[in-house]
């Protein structure tokens, strides 16, 4: 009998994939969020038998009710919701990322369900200092920086510190693609518009994940946590980071990506210091009012900071390893932008 598992946040990028592969791998699928996932279809074979389908059930998930509805008749969850970015309160993304995690961790408890995917970020445990070849440290609000990183590591810390749902946190570093409205939407709009740059040279290294092996990786995680085999029982509350691993300078990526979609240019290098003082600035004149800023201090370390991880424990537990590699990945994205870009319609989590 084919299962069926609550998927929340579907109408992302990373989303949509997610929906993707886990169908390919034979779930029922609900799809749980505000607007449609794009991928609901509710097949059924000509015999009459039900075939792996996507039902969209709109709502938030921060609403009990509603949570409890969609989740009804699933056996596990995929909690890939969340607010992202860099603008708004703290109340807005802890309503959404830790009061939203809770609610769908209870209703988790109440419906029995055998395995919860927490869909997390390596910036949950993240202070600033370089990550060489690193291991998934555990989640720390306390330095984490801004919002979105103290709110994801709070909702880890919720979903791993209970014992009645059997739950995994995976954290995908960097994930991009064809489509992706985020890293490499703001990369090209910046480069398109003379504001691209790279901090001392770009020469720190970093590691990022195609969104084919991100997904992948998460429907690997459901299988495993739901057979709740010798690698499932592993699994069961730890915390795992996925990467393609391949490491590059960042100087290397931003030419890569620019290139893939078309532009001829190098991003000019900053140097920290100055660079770290603007962002502050930005922060306290442009966030407060609910407005982008176009350099943060945590852009700015992220560009200046070596962050790559070890990805031995992740493969073995997960019994997963990336099929797209980095070069592979940005020739998807050039043949995505020679196909012209305003002909798709990616939305990026």
């Amino acid at each position: 009998m084919t299962e069926r598992v609550l998927i929340t946040g579907g109408r992302g990028l990373l989303g949509n994939a997610v929906i993707d592969d886990v169908r390919a791998r034979g779930w029922h699928i609900t799809a749980l969020q505000r607007s449609a996932s794009g991928r609901a279809d509710g097949a059924e074979s000509s015999a009459g038998v039900e075939s792996p389908a996507v039902r969209d059930h709109l709502g938030d998930v921060t609403d009990p009710r509603t949570v409890d509805e969609a989740m009804d008749g699933c056996t596990a969850v995929i909690h890939l919701a969340a607010r992202v970015g860099i603008d708004g309160t703290w109340r807005d993304f802890e309503s959404v990322n830790v009061e939203g995690t809770r609610v769908v961790l209870s209703a988790a408890q109440r419906h029995g369900i055998r395995a919860f995917v927490q869909v997390s970020s390596p910036s949950v445990a993240h202070a600033g200092h370089p990550l060489v070849g690193a291991a998934a440290e555990p989640a720390d609000p306390t330095s984490a920086r801004g919002h979105y990183s103290r709110s994801k590591a709070m909702a880890e810390l919720l979903v791993l510190g209970q014992d009645e749902v059997p739950a995994v946190a995976i954290r995908p570093h960097l994930v991009w693609g064809p489509g992706d409205t985020q890293l490499i939407g703001r990369i090209v709009s910046r480069a398109r518009a003379g504001r691209l740059f790279m901090i001392d040279g770009g020469t720190a290294l970093i590691d990022t994940t195609y969104i084919d092996n991100a997904a992948a990786a998460i429907g690997a995680a459901l299988e495993r946590m739901h057979a709740f085999d010798g690698l499932g029982r592993e699994l069961c509350g730890r915390s795992l980071v996925v990467s393609n691993g391949e490491p590059r300078p960042v100087r290397d990526i931003l030419i890569s990506i620019v290139r893939a979609a078309g532009l001829d240019l190098t991003p000019r290098s900053v140097p920290y210091g100055p660079a770290y003082a603007a962002g502050g600035v930005a922060e306290a004149v442009l966030a407060r009012r609910g407005v982008e800023p176009p350099v943060t201090r945590f852009l700015v370390e992220q560009l200046a900071t070596a962050h790559w991880f070890d990805q031995r424990s992740t493969r073995r537990l997960l019994d997963w390893r990336p099929e797209v590699g980095l070069d592979e990945g940005m020739e998807r994205l050039a043949r995505w932008y020679a196909r012209g870009e305003s002909a798709h319609s990616g939305v990026a989590t």
